[in-house]
């Protein structure tokens, strides 16, 4: 393929170095995990799911009118998706609301996608394999590019599909950022044929563009697997909400049809996979977590813990709007924890943290399903390894997961390998181990910058006995 002029990663229409490609790196120094000192008594409310935020700004941006979103996430990863959207001509503005994370956005479509861009992925996947389809619509080049650690993340069935659909893209063969493509305001469409297997993004980055491709798509996943399929049952679901129909005649098969993508006000739900920590602080230090605003229904995997949480003693109930978790008296109350056998495919997301809760079981565990971790941020499972052997614990990596013996673990350095899971991990784990020492908790940034903060409140709800955090 030609080499296009435009190939440079951090290629600028203006022949100016603006792109800044730097990660947050948040407070200087270690962040030493808090430990419990009793029972929690904490009540939380979250901000906006990323998973929900970043596909109702994708729809927004293809919209046939404005769209609000209110009480969005405000985080590394929706800035991004933000910046992105407005680099290609979308209009979007902050507005007053009544959430307290930030204030809500308005979605203004335009006439026409623009290209001669450059767009900073960051370390998002959503960005990375959302906006690539949705700037093969501009007209011009657009140049991809993001952190060192995005280069790592798994990107050639994205630009495999989209050379499947007629695009031109420009990666010198790497299957990898930095790539650009050049939009020529259409995508024909049609039929397409991809392996998904490393990330059901791949799946719903097709699918969110798809209604303005000429022919829509037929898409086909033919891996032997397909991880976290609830991404892509929240892709459907918001598609649908905004009148566009998608059917699958065939397992693993996707049919869009071509048609307008309709303007809405939607309400962005809390983030129940960011929920996960602070739920299972619960079953470690004993007493009771509630998140606010928890949905009645959802497509969010996070639900996922009110089947899971109970394997580890817990019980799980519904105050109003809140989601409840009782841990009784804890581990940290003398409470034995038997270890357990999990498959995670369907919610990688929620491993992490639910590993750092079976390092501290009295017996054997193995979570499996999520050999696709290997692909995020960074490789979770090799992170989950080296993090835990070095505060003192068993594990052993699977094809598909994590094998983890009991041990008494130590106080250690805990890396965060620029993940934001792997610091909620880490701070799990401190709530029984004196001296956890979190590298990078801004890495939390990335869909969470509250964190830290929530997380001291958390942990103080024991010692004030306020009820709430």
């Amino acid at each position: 393929m030609q080499v296009f002029g435009y190939s440079s990663p951090r290629f600028s229409p203006y022949d100016d170095d603006r792109a800044d490609h730097s990660a947050p790196t948040g407070d200087e120094g270690p962040w030493r995990a808090p430990r419990a000192t009793g029972p929690l008594d904490a009540r939380l409310a979250l901000p906006g799911s990323k998973s929900l935020t970043n596909r109702e700004l994708v729809l927004a941006a293809l919209a046939d009118g404005p769209s609000l979103l209110r009480r969005p996430l405000h985080s590394r990863d929706s800035a991004l998706m933000i910046a992105a959207l407005r680099a290609l001509g979308v209009g979007i503005d902050e507005v007053p609301g009544d959430g307290a994370y930030g204030p809500d956005l308005r979605v203004t479509p335009a006439t026409e996608l623009t290209g001669s861009t450059s767009i900073d992925v960051g370390l998002a996947g959503t960005v990375m394999r959302f906006l690539p389809p949705v700037a093969a619509l501009a007209l011009g080049p657009v140049a991809f590019d993001g952190d060192e650690a995005a280069r790592r993340r798994p990107m050639r069935t994205t630009i495999d599909s989209l050379r499947a659909l007629g695009v031109d893209v420009n990666d010198d063969g790497r299957g990898a950022l930095p790539f650009s493509l050049w939009g020529s305001g259409a995508v024909r469409g049609g039929e397409v044929a991809i392996d998904a297997s490393a990330s059901s993004q791949f799946v719903s980055g097709l699918l969110l563009a798809a209604p303005r491709f000429a022919e829509g798509l037929t898409l086909r996943h033919t891996g032997e697997r397909l991880p976290s399929m609830p991404h892509i049952e929240m892709t459907i679901a918001a598609l649908e909400a905004r009148g566009v129909t998608v059917s699958s005649p065939d397992e693993g098969v996707w049919v869009v049809a071509p048609g307008p993508i309709a303007a809405r006000d939607v309400d962005i739900e809390p983030d129940l996979s960011n929920a996960a920590p602070f739920l299972i602080a619960a079953v470690v230090a004993g007493g009771t977590v509630a998140i606010e605003g928890w949905p009645e229904t959802t497509t969010q995997v996070g639900a996922d813990l009110i089947e899971i949480l109970p394997r580890f003693g817990a019980t799980v109930r519904r105050e109003g709007d809140a989601l409840v978790v009782d841990g009784g008296e804890g581990l940290l109350g003398g409470r034995s924890m038997p270890g357990v056998d999990l498959d995670l495919s369907r919610g990688g997301e929620l491993a992490p943290a639910l590993v750092a809760l079976v390092a501290l079981a009295d017996s054997p565990s193995r979570i499996t399903g999520i050999e696709h971790l290997r692909g995020h941020e960074t490789d979770r499972l090799a992170a989950l390894a080296d993090d835990l052997t070095r505060a003192g614990g068993t594990v052993t990596e699977l094809d598909d997961g994590l094998a983890l013996e009991p041990r008494a673990l130590h106080g250690a350095d805990w890396g965060a390998f620029e993940d934001h899971r792997m610091a909620h991990a880490g701070a799990v784990i401190g709530l029984a181990v004196d001296g956890i020492d979190i590298d990078d908790i801004g890495a939390t940034s990335k869909t969470l910058p509250e964190f830290p903060e929530l997380w001291h409140r958390l942990v103080a709800s024991a010692r004030a006995g306020s009820g709430s955090a």
